[in-house]
């Protein structure tokens, strides 16, 4: 018994969907910067224990001396910080700890940044999702998300809600599915096995673009968080122009860079409104 026509059409859609995928994911692994690290194994590892003494005694001294704990606390960051730029090390949990020790310090900015730089590697860590939430809600602006992406993560809740890895495991099992009961449909018509092969094809559609989009929102948009006390937002990319908005912009304010013009950079807010910031007063996310 041969498959349809369409049926095969569909597998070989999906199949070369399914490359074209990975190459761009592939690819886009390859063009990211390599950091040449300056610092081996023992004193990342060293640096990295450093931290963790200096963040307990902080803690310790944190209700009785908080000018001391202070202290600490910036001695952590400045270890944390040593062992990324220095280190070359970059995952989830070590900046999930910087947010952690920003946020002791009442730097909402670089909390937030670091957050959102652990949200890229741990996605659905409750307690990230639950700091970063929290340290949001410590923001002096409140700028509302634009309608568009309100009904985007409403329709797509599962591109939002899933992690990247998530997905990828799920798409995997759906393509293998596609061919198990395609295998299967050669020996038999039964009708729950085309639907099976519909509904498994049409998922790995889905999963597939989706993981596309995340490669390509990932090389395209440069998120950033604005990490002075406050900046006046411009009209143009300097002092001399007018304010964009009545009020300054505050600390922990993220935004999609637009457009680099060195020394300022032309971002757009949540709500789709746009101006010009100081570079120095940002910090990108990546």
């Amino acid at each position: 018994m041969k498959m349809s026509d369409n049926l095969f059409k569909n597998m070989v859609f999906t199949r070369r969907l399914v490359l074209i995928v990975f190459m761009v994911c592939a690819w886009g692994y390859i063009l990211r910067p390599l950091e040449a690290a300056t610092l081996d194994q023992s004193q990342i590892a060293d640096l990295y224990s450093q931290a963790k003494e200096l963040f307990r005694q902080a803690n310790e001294v944190a209700g009785s001396d908080p000018d001391k704990a202070q202290g600490l606390y910036a001695k952590v960051a400045m270890r944390y910080e040593r062992i990324i730029k220095e280190g070359g090390v970059s995952n989830g949990r070590l900046y999930y700890n910087l947010g952690n020790v920003y946020f002791r310090m009442k730097d909402i900015g670089r909390s937030i940044v670091n957050y959102r730089r652990a949200e890229q590697f741990i996605p659905n860590d409750p307690n990230l999702k639950q700091n970063l939430q929290y340290a949001r809600k410590k923001r002096l602006d409140e700028i509302e998300e634009k309608q568009e992406t309100r009904v985007l993560k409403t329709l797509f809740f599962w591109h939002y809600d899933m992690s990247t890895k998530t997905r990828l495991v799920i798409f995997t099992i759906c393509f293998a599915a596609v061919w198990i009961f395609a295998a299967v449909r050669i020996f038999t018509a039964r009708s729950f096995i085309k639907w099976s092969i519909a509904s498994a094809v049409v998922l790995s559609l889905l999963l597939s673009g989706s993981l596309a989009a995340d490669e390509i929102g990932l090389r395209k948009e440069r998120p950033g968080v604005i990490i002075s006390p406050e900046v006046i937002a411009r009209k143009g990319n300097s002092d001399t122009y007018e304010p964009s908005f009545k009020e300054p912009l505050h600390c922990g304010t993220e935004f999609l860079l637009v457009e680099d013009r060195g020394d300022w950079y032309r971002v757009e807010l949540t709500d789709s409104r746009t101006c010009w910031v100081p570079a120095k007063d940002v910090e990108m996310v990546r």
